[in-house]
């Protein structure tokens, strides 16, 4: 039986310490909460006081966290949507600081390219004072925006920042779009494209915006 505690006790610690390695940060905060659950219990077994309450507190301020974020993802008073012209100085710095990342999910994304022919509308999605993702299309005309990026950073992958631009605000309608399509590819978010209201129509995914 002993044996079986250890067990336990060893998976808390090591969920605990994996968290930290999370990126993403409601990934990070439900790691952390079921590693420290796990050690105040094991702990409490064994009358380790000081560790119970050490864990004990790491539940309480985890728990806090876990349900501001969730009551934050949807907010449009958390996230907002700055238009940007498409060779911004600040959005070129931005989308170069974060090549890498966005080559893995769009490699043949190039930000220095994006307004060569004057028809690239870019958005900055920030929380707070802090730039999360962008998004980009290029205006196919007749009210037709084809999403050529839509990125944020790890951290906030378990949110729907892109929501803001696509539901939240009326910065695609005031551009003039009246439904935007993403080219199927096989690195898209599937989930996360239904999550914001895609659907597919052949080669495409496709959304109609809301009159």
């Amino acid at each position: 039986m002993d044996t079986v505690y250890e067990a336990i006790g060893w998976i808390g610690s090591i969920l605990i310490v994996w968290s930290l390695m999370q990126a993403r940060v409601l990934r990070f905060r439900w790691m952390n909460f079921a590693g420290s659950v796990i050690a105040t219990a094991y702990n409490a077994y064994f009358g380790i006081w000081p560790f119970v309450a050490m864990n004990a507190a790491i539940v309480i301020i985890n728990s806090y966290w876990l349900v501001r974020l969730y009551r934050e993802r949807h907010d449009p008073g958390v996230y907002k949507v700055i238009p940007l012209a498409a060779d911004d100085p600040f959005l070129l710095h931005f989308l170069e600081v974060h090549a890498k990342d966005i080559a893995s999910q769009r490699p043949d994304f190039a930000a220095r390219a994006m307004n060569r022919d004057g028809r690239r509308v870019t958005y900055l999605v920030t929380r707070g004072d802090e730039a999360v993702g962008v998004v980009a299309l290029r205006d196919e005309g007749a009210g037709v925006g084809l999403v050529e990026l839509d990125w944020v950073k790890a951290r906030f992958r378990d949110f729907t920042p892109g929501e803001f631009v696509y539901h939240r605000d009326d910065a695609l309608k005031e551009a003039g779009f009246r439904r935007v399509e993403i080219e199927t590819r096989p690195e898209l978010d599937r989930e996360y494209l239904r999550k914001v209201g895609f659907r597919t129509d052949r080669t495409r995914w496709v959304m109609d915006l809301a009159a």
